[in-house]
């Protein structure tokens, strides 16, 4: 069985955004339920020192993007 640079990356980068997928509509269920708007939590830092929320989630997305473009020997979309 052959094994390639693809089943070793994007498997891992799919699962990780349908994990941050899910934090994500956990934290949108949470701020409905406690009638917290969702902007409070996607300017929210865990120490003063880190990226609000929307900037890591950006982080995560363009990686995710990034890796995928290289593996297919395509420019990394810019904008999207």
């Amino acid at each position: 069985m052959t094994f390639n640079v693809y089943q070793a990356s994007i498997p891992v980068l799919l699962r990780g955004l349908d994990n941050l997928s899910a934090i994500l509509r956990k934290a949108e269920q949470d701020a409905a339920a406690r009638n917290i708007a969702p902007e409070v939590f996607l300017q929210a830092r865990l120490a003063p020192d880190m990226f609000p929320l929307l900037r890591q989630v950006q982080i995560v997305s363009d990686t995710a993007k990034g890796c995928a473009a290289r593996l297919a020997g395509i420019e990394v979309p810019r904008g999207c």
